[in-house]
């Protein structure tokens, strides 16, 4: 008789957005009269620009013509888009990255939970705490678990470098190499940035002891400082020891259009296997290409009209970031981030648990957020604000939380 895959088993009851819905439904069954203002998924309120608009309108007219018809995308994704990307994402900045070793993909999401699959079932993980859930739950459904530490409270296939604020939320680097190294800068949930330096020495670490950076790169358009990158390519000796994962639903609002893309240099090579042909027969196994309307969408996103539309986007979140955390913070609040990404990672006051004061702010002012806890053991007693709001509800919860 055929049984279940066990190692869902070993997952939480729900993923952590899950159970935030939940709260929120729960309450607003009970309380229908109250604005909920949500603060917490992140998730764009801004309609695409019109430049993206544009481009879906004339793609979708192509499709409606025998002659400008497309069926399946290409296994990688169109040439149109892959070569684009190429060119002002990665060669402009002095990354040397082929339209070849770029793979168009329907999110970064969908890559960040699928890359492991090219990896040995034996592989020792290493993530950051507080870590995006997708990196660890996405290898625990693999197998890689080994053991449950009961002391540490985690399996002992993933090991968690914690990024405390002693640390400045910023991972150290492990005693023992893990195989495989999540990082995510800007980083979620905290919003800090990482120093072009600090990744630096993540990727000669990286180099010298076999390792492999996932490097989810999906905020990069927040970037303000000169001295953080937006690739991990920008350090010497990564096209060796990095895949680099982006997507464009925070900086060009595809949340519901769903695009994104991944790149595997062919310089990446471990146990003598090019590791970008393994994603590539992934990729066309498992994928049949983001939609043709879509990566034309996607394409508008580079022109000139897009980028300087996109731009003011940006500004727009930013402008909620800074919102939120200069409230915050003269309400008495311990804040961070919301200078480099669009997350602010606050303490919880009087040491109240994260989900705590979850509750606390749903009750009593009916804003949401997301309990740190969720994000791992480091992120207990801290709390994640999203700046993705409209200005407006933006400013009424952080009236409401000042007023609390």
């Amino acid at each position: 008789m055929i049984t279940a895959n066990g190692n869902y088993l070993k997952l939480p009851g729900s993923y952590l957005f899950s159970r935030i819905a939940g709260k929120v439904s729960a309450y607003s069954e009970t309380h229908p009269e109250q604005k909920i203002i949500r603060l917490g998924i992140g998730d764009v309120t801004q309609p695409l620009a019109p430049a993206i608009i544009e481009a879906l309108h004339k793609a979708v007219d192509e499709m409606g013509q025998a002659e400008t018809f497309r069926g399946y995308a290409p296994d990688l994704g169109y040439a149109f888009l892959r070569e684009t990307i190429a060119k002002e994402d990665y060669v402009s900045r002095g990354c040397q990255i082929a339209a070849d070793e770029i793979f168009i993909s329907d999110g970064a999401k969908s890559d960040s939970g699928n890359i492991q699959e090219i990896f040995s079932r034996d592989a020792v993980v290493g993530v950051c705490d507080p870590v995006y859930p997708v990196y660890v739950d996405s290898n625990v459904m693999a197998g890689r678990t080994g053991n449950y530490n009961e002391q540490k409270g985690c399996f002992d296939r993933v090991v968690y470098m914690p990024c405390r604020k002693e640390n400045g939320f910023l991972p150290e680097l492990p005693e023992t190499a893990p195989d495989l190294i999540y990082l995510c800068f800007p980083n979620n949930p905290t919003g800090l940035a990482i120093t072009r330096d600090a990744l630096r020495q993540w990727v000669d670490y990286a180099n010298k002891n076999g390792s492999v950076i996932i490097y989810d790169a999906a905020y990069e358009a927040y970037i303000s400082g000169e001295d953080i990158p937006h690739s991990i390519y920008e350090c010497e000796g990564a096209r060796t020891c990095a895949i680099e994962i982006r997507s464009f639903s925070k900086n060009a609002g595809f949340t519901g259009l769903r695009l994104g893309f991944t790149v595997v240099p062919k310089d990446l090579v471990r146990g003598g296997v090019v590791l970008r042909d393994l994603w590539a027969r992934r990729h066309g196994t498992k994928f049949n290409g983001a939609p043709y309307i879509v990566q034309r969408a996607g394409e508008a996103v580079y022109s000139p009209e897009g980028r300087s539309q996109l731009k003011d986007q940006v500004a727009y979140y930013m402008r909620n970031a800074s919102a939120i955390r200069s409230g915050l913070a003269d309400a008495g609040y311990e804040v961070y981030g919301g200078t480099d990404a669009p997350y602010i990672w606050m303490k919880t006051p009087d040491n109240m648990s994260s989900w705590d004061f979850f509750d606390h702010l749903l009750e009593k002012v009916q804003v949401v957020g997301t309990p740190g806890s969720g994000f791992g053991a480091e992120g207990e007693g801290y709390f994640r604000l999203t700046a993705f709001g409209t200005y407006e509800n933006t400013l009424e919860a952080i009236d409401r939380i000042r007023n609390l």
